[in-house]
C-alpha cells in the first residue's frame, strides 16, 4: 500500500503545472472501457467490480444490490456513512432507485488499480469563494479495497456534514 500511495504522490506531482501557471481544467476521459482494461486479470476484475458497484448502487441507488458488492464487515472512512453492509444500506436507501446506465454517468477521469486497491477519480466542480460567479474544477476520488471479490473498505475526501 505504501508503494501505491508513493506512486500516486509522484504521479500527481509530475502532473502538476509549474507554480507560475494558472490552473488547468480537469477533464474526463471518454473511453471507460479502456480504463477498465488491464493485462492482469485480477486488476481488471477488481476495476469491473468497483465500476459496476458505482453504476448500480451509487448512481442507480439500487441498494438491494449492495450485498452483491459489499463485504458484511465493510469499513467506511467517509465520516457521514456508517460501517458495515447494514449501515451502508440504511444510509443510501434514502434515495429513490433510477435506471442503471451502461456507463458511469459521473465525470470520470481515471480508474487505477494496484494490488487490492481501486481508485476512481472524477471531475469535481466548485464555486470559487473569492469569485462566486466563477467555477473551478478539481479532482474527487473514491478508493476501495477489494477482498475475496467484495468491497471491504472505502475512502474518499468527504467532510462531515
Amino acid at each position: 500500500m505504501k508503494q501505491f500511495l508513493f506512486a500516486m504522490v509522484i504521479l500527481c506531482a509530475a502532473a502538476m503545472p509549474p507554480a507560475a501557471s494558472a490552473q488547468s481544467r480537469v477533464l474526463t476521459y471518454s473511453d471507460q472501457e479502456i480504463m477498465l482494461a488491464s493485462a492482469d486479470p485480477r486488476l481488471a476484475a477488481n476495476k469491473r467490480l468497483i465500476y459496476d458497484f458505482w453504476r448500480e448502487v451509487i448512481e442507480g441507488a439500487h441498494t438491494e444490490l449492495a450485498e452483491k458488492y459489499l463485504a458484511g464487515a465493510y469499513i467506511q472512512h467517509n465520516p457521514n456513512v456508517p460501517n458495515g453492509l447494514v449501515g451502508f444500506i440504511d444510509f443510501f436507501s434514502r434515495r429513490k432507485p433510477v435506471t442503471i446506465e451502461p456507463r458511469v454517468k459521473s465525470p470520470l477521469v481515471a480508474i487505477v488499480a494496484e494490488g487490492d486497491l481501486v481508485v476512481l477519480s472524477f471531475v469535481h466542480r466548485g464555486g470559487d469563494p473569492k469569485r462566486p460567479e466563477s467555477i473551478y474544477t478539481t479532482t474527487w476520488f473514491d478508493m476501495f479495497r477489494v477482498e475475496n471479490g467484495k468491497i471491504a473498505e472505502h475512502w474518499d475526501p468527504a467532510l462531515k456534514g
